[in-house]
């Protein structure tokens, strides 16, 4: 590997693994704090808001971290891809594609790139190359999308129970067209 890409690989995963650590951090300690991240997974339909809340925050940070180190970087890349693909298909799928319209363009770039860094691996500048630890390539990237899909899929299974959407007419708030007549 080339000093360059060695570089640029160590570049990604820094500015991936600080912005996964600032989000994590976000949930926890910005704005509603613990608490209003629970209502607001709550209200996506998700059970358990608080311990929603805290599974992000461990993941988004824990994950983050291991970027940082380029330590078990497919698993790091999986806990990202997975977060990502939660928040893309509960809170931003429905608002189209751009982010100013609260849209998927970003969750899924950060998913896209922490999968080709799965592929490419953490380069030289890491604790999975010192340590000898090298699952990159087609392995890597079927590692880290293989996790996210099954901990997704898992997740979704487990704990999202959206509420159901009401027929036309038949809102608490709005009278039965019969009703109006």
């Amino acid at each position: 590997m080339s000093e360059p890409d060695a570089v640029a690989l160590l570049l990604v995963r820094l500015v991936m693994g600080a912005v996964m650590i600032l989000h994590g951090l976000n949930h926890w300690r910005g704005g509603g704090r613990i608490e209003g991240t629970a209502r607001w997974f709550t209200g996506l339909g998700l059970r358990h808001g608080t311990l929603q809340a805290w599974m992000s925050v461990v993941t988004e940070i824990g994950a983050g971290a291991l970027l940082l180190l380029g330590l078990l970087t497919p698993l790091a890349c999986a806990a990202v891809i997975s977060v990502m693909l939660v928040a893309g298909l509960l809170a931003h799928r429905r608002n189209g594609f751009f982010v100013f319209k609260d849209g998927y363009e970003y969750v899924l770039t950060l998913a896209t790139v922490s999968l080709a860094l799965a592929v490419l691996g953490p380069g030289r500048l890491s604790l999975d190359e010192a340590s000898g630890i090298e699952i990159t390539g087609w392995a890597g990237g079927g590692v880290a999308l293989g996790a996210a899909v099954a901990a997704t899929a898992g997740l979704l299974a487990a704990f999202w129970r959206p509420a159901p959407t009401p027929e036309p007419g038949t809102s608490t708030n709005e009278p039965l067209e019969q009703e109006a007549r």
